[in-house]
């Protein structure tokens, strides 16, 4: 970065100073505005900033005009921002005359040799650890919009208070602003949530529940023909079929780790912490299933490696703050694959699980607009969200970093973004909104294969590949180095991505009418073949042989 461009929004981390100096000036205006109102957290984000707030009234557009109106006052006072520092029994009892008992939470929660540090600007101060712009006059007045107010569980926990959560973006001109804003615009048109219900792919009811779509006949017809191409595909790649069950024992989920480390997110029937009565859980994942496949009978090494695969529903209890459409659901289905192999065959299963979701990708035109991420442990997170050694881990992180140099695959670092039991490789693509989604990943476990006793050195590594599990039905797929069905997630999954939210506000060609209602009705795909004439008829270029 050159020096003339550390101070632009080319400079990440000035981009983010600025955002998060914008934050502290939102709560500035609303503390004038509404001294009652209780302050939690503001941090920058990808796209913009939010702010956390405790208010006993519903913020209204009419009030964030305000709001936009007062942060205007403020950045034209320039008031400088002035770092200090407390001792924490000072900064408890500061924060508690103030009233402000999620920042007393906050500070009571820092380590021991925490610096606790507080950045002023005018009458208002605010518990944080920075950095800032010096003064609120760098902010550009007329360069901010305040974008949303929905509402946030206290520090993403269900069973805490709900707040509400205001949004905002700025830039440091006007013109800028104003094209985010119509990139917004024509975003929500082509938001699949909208779409997807006005051309009759998908609903919901509320006497269901949120989280549960229904899919409708066309949405299904499309779906059922890509998952039958999917299944093809891979069962040329060696992959053999499985049908595991949607729920089992607790017993189960103990074993692989899920117990330990996804307990919240799963559906359970029964009382887990009753040991004397059965407890069963609907399944998150299937890989605690896939293994006892392999676990059969006795098995040699020329039985690897072992590609299994399965069309597999899927149950994740989210919260319901997360969910929208298709992107976040309570129940989906995903087309998901394990690899078992020895440790001399991992490059080369991992080439062909990088291979097929290319392949994947690349026939519904979304490769070339991916990216990919190695997602990496992080030795220090404090939820104790990782199993295994840390030499375990850096031999698996030095060997996926060796495969992808090889492969020439060029990628950015996520730190603390791994899966509980290994690295991993994601396949990310920017939706409407400018955020990322994970399409496919492909991980490398090194824990779950010895928790289930494959434990000779030569059956050391599963294999997990996985594609998104949010498309026009939730069609996901999950490829890691034990999952191998990622073809189908990005595909029919994603509604957002293989129709309205990549082609403006029409569907995909495949997904167009005529062609769509010849395909539903039966005329056009009788067949897979048929499947792959109508992708070339709607200018699509498959990549790679398909023999139906």
């Amino acid at each position: 970065m050159s020096e003339e461009n550390l101070y632009t929004f080319e400079n990440e981390a000035y981009r983010k100073t600025y955002w998060h100096t914008c934050s502290h000036v939102m709560a500035q205006a609303v503390k004038r505005l509404y001294p009652q109102v209780k302050l939690a957290i503001g941090p920058s984000i990808d796209n913009g900033w939010y702010y956390d707030f405790d208010a006993d009234f519903a913020f209204t557009q009419e009030h964030l005009d305000a709001i936009e109106a007062e942060m205007k006052k403020i950045c034209k006072e320039r008031l400088p921002l002035v770092r200090s520092e407390k001792p924490r029994a000072e900064a408890v009892a500061y924060m508690e005359s103030l009233g402000e008992p999620y920042k007393v939470e906050l500070i009571n929660d820092l380590p021991e040799d925490a610096v606790i540090s507080f950045y002023t600007q005018g009458e208002f101060t605010d518990l944080c650890a920075g950095p800032h712009l010096d003064s609120t006059g760098r902010i550009k007045a007329n360069a901010f919009k305040l974008t949303q107010c929905c509402g946030a569980y206290w520090r993403g926990d269900s069973k805490r208070k709900m707040l509400q959560r205001i949004y905002g973006i700025a830039f440091p001109k006007k013109d800028e602003l104003d094209e985010y804003l119509a990139k917004q615009a024509e975003a929500i048109k082509r938001d699949h949530n909208k779409l997807g219900r006005e051309l009759e792919y998908f609903t919901t009811v509320e006497c269901i529940g949120q989280g549960l779509p229904i899919l409708l006949p066309k949405g299904a017809r499309v779906i059922q023909l890509l998952q039958r191409w999917v299944e093809d595909v891979e069962q040329k790649k060696g992959y053999l079929l499985t049908k595991t069950p949607l729920m089992a024992k607790r017993e189960l989920y103990k074993i692989s780790g899920h117990w330990d480390h996804y307990l919240d997110g799963m559906f359970v029937l029964g009382d887990p912490d009753d040991e004397t009565k059965e407890c069963f859980a609907l399944r998150p994942m299937t890989c605690p299933f896939q293994y006892q496949v392999y676990l059969n009978r006795q098995r040699s090494y020329r039985d690897l490696p072992m590609r299994l695969g399965e069309t597999s529903t899927l149950f994740r209890n989210e919260d319901s703050g997360e969910m929208h459409g298709l992107i976040r659901v309570r129940q989906f289905t995903i087309s998901e694959g394990h690899l078992i192999l020895r440790p001399d065959q991992l490059e080369e299963e991992f080439k062909g699980c990088l291979e097929l979701a290319k392949y994947c990708l690349g026939t519904v035109g979304l490769l070339d607009k991916c990216t990919f991420r190695f997602s990496q442990w992080d030795p220090a997170n404090p939820k104790n969200k990782y199993e295994g050694t840390p030499e375990q881990w850096d031999h698996a992180q030095s060997v996926m970093e060796r495969i992808l140099k090889d492969l020439d695959v060029h990628y950015s670092i996520g730190i603390d973004e791994a899966a509980f039991y290994g690295p991993k490789l994601d396949i990310q693509y920017k939706n409407v909104y400018g955020k990322e989604d994970t399409l496919v990943t492909i991980q490398i476990d090194m824990l779950l294969a010895e928790r289930f006793g494959i434990t000779d050195k030569t059956y050391l590594f599963a294999l997990r590949q996985n594609l998104v599990r949010d498309t026009l039905l939730r069609a996901a797929n999950n490829i890691r180095f034990g999952d191998r069905r990622s073809v189908l997630g990005a595909i029919a999954a994603r509604p957002e991505l293989f129709g309205a939210e990549t082609y403006t506000p029409r569907w995909h060609p495949l997904l167009k009418r005529p062609l769509l209602d010849r395909i539903l009705k039966g005329r056009e795909c009788r067949t897979l073949l048929y499947l792959r004439i109508a992708l070339r008829r709607s200018s699509l270029r498959l990549r790679g042989r398909f023999n139906a």
